[in-house]
Formats: structure tokens, sequence, C-alpha cells
């Protein structure tokens, strides 16, 4: 009599054999409907054995094997050999599970074509293996990447979506959470100073402070370099608890400490800081310890880099503290129409029938923030002709300029624009390379001279005030940015020559003075560059196989002459180079400048004459990779805003750091958070410059 069909849709009682060799089955629903024929085993006597009806599609992936004496039947899988027991008794759910979720050599076509036949069922196909290694290293970096709390693993609701992706998922609490990131910050660091230690050239670094929510001390220190690819890298390499006072002999023992850990001394360029007081001695400390080494380029010289866009901000504010009255009336214009909705609807119709956009916003100011006032008199300058509609449509409305006071927003508009502008570029979240700054502050300080030039009393005056915070600033630039222009093959000398032609006269000490630095630190790269020639050269020769015992002997001239020796190779080549040949910087200055309006990839410009100019393209890998401000230290307090939030700020500093670099360094430097101009012009506020006395408040960046 034939047997009932067998539904695999509920439990199977009868007992499941594991096969030979295979890792234990997990699974335990039925989600399957099968119709298997058996007849009763043995020998049936009179008609024989009758054959077993083979219903189920899964058995055309095994082969029943012959039964032997004493033995159950068993089946082969036709792909990767495993058997199982076959009697009609064990069902096929084991053999469901097997081609799904456990053969390595299967088709992955004919596991999504059975899956197909199951009609209504899920079609999703899973990986044949769960691996809890990785499961539990991307919940770590999913922590990192998006600011997610320890106590995240431990959620009852995200440890149910687990369980319903892997039924036997290995869990782990919030504290194995925060071991597994201080061991990825650990292995990190190594992969980080093996970068570092790998650069062909010199790091530049941006330091700044912060404080917590807990009001807790923390130092970033941000690491600049352009790797062997010419690639601008930047690496958050510390965000470390920094205990008051935050003087600078404090400062410099931190940063030197820092150094010191990362086995980076010999590799310091330079290092770019805000205006606070602190700072100034801090860096001349750093530079007689760093001096001790002789490894800093001119001896510190080009050290210590002033953050551009901070003291831009600082010259804006000194130029404002004291507005032009037509600017506070279009503060109050702007106040009248946002008093009332009447008011607005008001003002959107004069809009209206002066055919301009109602969805440009109309911006108020925040008098401590220049910048706000610049974005005022954009929005305002827009709504000229609204406003003016606005004066005839409402007798209330009596705020409204006048012709003239409406062409002096206009010059103040104007002016700041170009502050405005170079602002934005130099807190770019982008870094840009050091070769901008030049043409920006040369267009600045043009701009400040020609409003001195201004028969207009407040123009005057504020560009009078700016021009006094520039020169205390800026008066001779940096040297080194200046240099970072002529390496730009659009401008090269002749840019730097107009602008001081411009701005001081013809044949001025000014420009002489860059000419010298520019030669004096080029031939300084030339004898780094040659003395390690010879010290290859050296060590190459070492290797070669030894000379006849005649030979030896009558070079044995001791070690006291192979110095002198040596010393001669390196006169001799730096007398061939200035005699034979014109050097490496004047073949490069007296070719023709590329078209300025060309896009150009400054540093895949070096790339690609790095080995007709060596020197001079190691000189330009340095400068190129200084930054011109704070802001990428400055971005990482974004980051530890998240991380030391209402809900955490008891947190370790240690455990903080792990976070705020793993984040940076997982992402390769590139995701960062955009500081706005906003948070620079207010931390200005917050800033202790050199005119004041005292050591610098740690200031605070939300």
């Amino acid at each position: 009599m034939a047997s009932q069909p067998i539904d695999l849709d509920q439990e199977e009682d009868s007992e499941e054999e594991e096969p030979e060799g295979a890792p234990a089955v997990s699974m335990t629903t039925r989600d399957l409907n099968v119709d298997e024929e058996t007849s009763s085993q043995g020998k049936a006597s009179g008609s024989g054995k009758r054959k077993r009806l083979l219903k189920s599609k899964w058995w055309q992936y095994f082969e029943i094997l012959p039964k032997l004496e004493g033995e159950d039947l068993r089946c082969k899988c036709k792909a990767c050999g495993i058997t199982y027991k076959a009697e009609s008794s064990m069902g096929t759910g084991n053999l469901r599970r097997h081609i799904l979720n456990q053969c390595l050599k299967q088709k992955t076509s004919d596991i999504a074509q059975a899956l197909l036949e199951q009609g209504d069922k899920s079609l999703a196909i899973r990986s044949q293996r769960f691996n809890q290694e990785r499961f539990r290293e991307l919940l770590i970096l999913a922590i990192v990447k998006h600011d997610l709390p320890f106590q995240f693993v431990e959620y009852e609701a995200i440890r149910s979506i687990f369980t319903y992706l892997e039924p036997q998922v290995n869990y782990f609490t919030r504290n194995t959470a925060r071991t597994d990131i201080l061991k990825m910050h650990k292995n990190e660091c190594n992969r980080i100073a093996q970068e570092m230690h790998s650069c062909p050239g010199k790091i530049c670094f941006t330091s700044d402070l912060w404080t917590s929510i807990a009001t807790d001390g923390y130092i970033c220190l941000t690491a600049h370099f352009i790797d062997s690819n010419w690639v601008l890298q930047k690496r958050i390499i510390n965000f470390s608890y920094m205990p008051p006072p935050h003087s600078g002999i404090a400062l410099c023992d931190k940063i030197n400490s820092l150094f010191n850990v990362w086995g980076i001394q010999r590799k310091v360029f330079t290092i770019t800081l805000d205006n606070a007081a602190a700072n100034d001695v801090f860096v001349g400390l750093l530079r007689d310890q760093l001096g001790l080494n002789c490894s800093l380029v001119s001896g510190g010289e080009f050290l210590h880099v002033r953050c551009c866009a901070h003291i831009l901000n600082l010259i804006v504010q000194e130029g404002l503290k004291r507005i032009d009255s037509s600017v506070d009336k279009i503060r109050e214009c702007v106040k009248y129409v946002k008093g009332s909705q009447v008011r607005k609807q008001k003002f959107i119709e004069s809009v209206t029938q002066t055919s301009l956009d109602s969805k440009k916003s109309l911006r108020q100011d925040v008098p401590t923030r220049w910048n706000s006032t610049y974005l005022m008199l954009s929005s305002a300058m827009y709504y000229r002709r609204a406003f003016n509609h606005l004066r005839l449509a409402d007798t209330n409305f009596t705020h409204c300029p006048s012709v003239d006071e409406w062409g002096q927003v206009e010059k103040i508009f104007k002016f700041l624009e170009v502050f405005y502008e170079t602002t934005t570029l130099f807190s770019g979240v982008k870094y840009p390379t050091a070769n901008l700054y030049f043409p920006r502050i040369f267009t600045v300080q043009l701009t400040i001279s020609q409003a001195l030039q201004s028969s207009d009393d407040f123009m005057r005056s504020m560009a009078n005030r700016m021009f006094h915070k520039f020169d205390k600033y800026w008066k001779d630039y940096n040297i080194l940015f200046a240099i970072a222009v002529i390496v730009d093959p659009r401008f090269k000398m002749q840019f730097v020559e107009f602008c001081y032609n411009k701005l001081y006269g013809h044949g001025s000490n000014e420009l002489s003075l860059v000419r010298s630095k520019l030669v004096s630190l080029f031939e300084e790269y030339m004898h780094m560059g040659i003395a390690s020639k010879v010290s290859t050269s050296s060590a190459s020769s070492s290797s070669h196989s030894a000379i006849d015992d005649n030979a030896s002997l009558a070079l044995n001239l001791g070690s006291g002459c192979m110095d002198v020796l040596k010393e001669f190779d390196t006169f001799q080549s730096l007398e061939f180079i200035g005699r034979a040949q014109k050097s490496q910087l004047e073949l490069y200055l007296e070719e023709p400048t590329i078209d300025r309006i060309t896009k150009l990839d400054i540093l895949g410009f070096w790339k690609a004459h790095q080995f007709r100019y060596p020197d001079l393209a190691q000189m330009a890998r340095d400068i190129l990779s200084v930054p011109i401000s704070t802001v990428a230290s400055e971005s990482a307090f974004s980051t530890g805003g998240r991380i030391l939030d209402q809900y955490r700020s008891a947190m370790k500093p240690d455990v903080v750091e792990a976070l705020v670099c793993c984040r940076d360094w997982l992402a390769g430097g590139k995701e960062t958070t955009e500081v706005g101009l906003n948070d620079l012009t207010e931390n200005i506020m917050n800033l202790f410059t050199n005119e004041d006395t005292g050591s610098k408040p740690t200031a605070t960046h939300d």
C-alpha cells in the first residue's frame, strides 16, 4: 500500500542524519511542500519489491547509491559527493538545506532555479556560509563611520533584525565593541605610521584646541603630505586630551611628545596655527627642540604658518567695528519685513510687482559675524527694487535707503566680496594647495590699497583700519607662499614681479628678498639631493664583489681619508652643476608659462616633470602640501562634538581619540565635515590675538 504524501511545511519528527564531513545545520523551518511516495521496504512475497516513486525536485541533485547488506539506503550529492540517508522516513528537508546553504560546489544558477520553482516563496539567495568574524567587523565599522553609541550592539530591535537574518548569530556587548575599536585604532596606527615614514617628502601639520561639552580640553594634530603618487593626503593623527594650562610651554611639550611617538621629528616642515598669543612662544620652543637634530629646512625659518582664514577674519572685523549708517538702514529694512506675517506678504507682493524671484532668501545679519553682514547686503541689493516699491505701497515703511545710500551699500558690498570669496577658498574642505594663497592675498592687499585712495570718508576710514591689521600679519607676506606660486607653471616668477611692482614699485627690496630666498631654498634642496645620491652610491658600491688583494692594499687609505674623498665627490658634483650647465630652477623659469586660464592639476604637472627637475620637484612637493588654514583640524571638532554629546560626555579620552582618528583613516582622509564661515567668524571672538596678553582659552566649536 502506498504511503501518504509528506508535507515539509510542518516539523519533521523523523530523525535526520548529518552528512559525513558536512557542517552543522541550523535551519528548522520548512518552507517547501513535497509529495513523496514510498513503498514498504524489504521483500514482498509473490510480486517482488515495488519501485520507489521519487517526486521531490531535490532528488535531481542526488544519486541513489546501491543498498548494501545490513546498511540503510543512502544517496550522494552529484556536485560535492557528500552522502545522506535516503530512507522514506527521513524526508527531503536535509537534501534541500544541503543544496541551498551547504554545498560548496553547487552552481548558483541551479540554486536560483530551485528558488524560482518555489513560487510565492522568497527569491533571495543568501551566502553559502555566515562569517561571524566578518559580521562583527562590519558592525564595528558602522559604529565608527556613523557615530553610533556602543550600546547600539545591545539594542533589542537591532538584535531581532540580526536574528532574522542569521538565527545562529553570536552577539557581543558594548564593552566588547569598545575593546574592538581600541584594537582597530592600534592596528591602524601602525599603518598610518608606515604611510608617513614612506612618503618621499616632508610633512606639514595643522593643530588647534577644542573644549568638549564636559569642558575637557582636546588638541587635534593633523598631518598633510604628498605621497609617492603625487596625491595630497590628510590624516588626523591625534585627538588627544589636553589638560590646562594651554601655555606655549605646555603646547610645545605636548606636540613634541606626539612627534616622538610617531617617530617623525625629522620629517616636520611646517605647522599651521591660529593667532593665539601662546602659539608664538610654542613655535619658538618647538623650533629649538627640532633644531637639535638639524632636520628643519632653512633652520626652521618657515616652520610657523599663520592660519590665513583667521587672519582675514580679524582684518575684516577690524574694518567693520564702526559700520556705516546705510548698512544700519539695510538691517532695519530686513527687520521690518520679517517683523510680521502681514509685512512679509506685502513684501512678497512688491517682489512680484517688480518681477523678481521670491525664492531667494532675504538674510538678516548677526553684527558680530561679518560674513552674515555681507550676505545680508547681497540679498538686499537683489531686492533693491522691491524695497523701493514697498516704500510707496506701505506708509509705515520708513527705513528704505535713499539713492545715495544705496550707492554706498553697493560700494561696501563690492569691497567685502573680495574678502568673502577669499575666506571661502581658504576655509574649503578640500584643503587647497599652497599656490592658491599668493594671488588671493595680493588681491586683498590691492583692494585695501585702492580703498585708501577713495574719496568716500567711510571707505577710507575702514580701509585704513584694515590696512594696519593687514600690515601687522602680512607685511612681508609669507615668503614660502610667494615661492609656492612660483612653482605654479601658470605664474612663475613673472607674477610675483608683477604683484610686487604694482604694490611697491620697480626694484623693491621685497622682490629682491623673494629672489634670494627662492635661490637659497632651492640650493638647500639640491644639496639634499646630492647627499642622497652620494649615500646611495656608497651603499651600492659596498655591495659589489671584493677586488683583488693588490688593489685593495693600494686603496686602503683609512677612514679619515675616505671622508675627505666623499667631500670631494660632493664638491665635484656642485662644481659641475655650477659651471657646465644651468640649474633646474633656471631651466624651469626660462620656459614659457602655461596659459593662466588653463585648468591645471599642479600636482599632476610635477608628477610628470619629477624626473626632469628632480630637486625642484622635491621642493615643490613639500611647499605645495603646506596648509593655508587650520580648517583641517577644526573639521575634526564637529565629529568630536557628535561623539561627546550630552549622552556620552563621560567617554574616556583614549576612546574618543580612537573614534575620531579611525573615522578619518578609514575614509582615507577624504570624508570631512565642512566648516562653515559662521564657525570661523564665531571662533574669532574666542581668540586672544598677539596684541592681547595671557594664555589662550580653548575655543569651543559646536
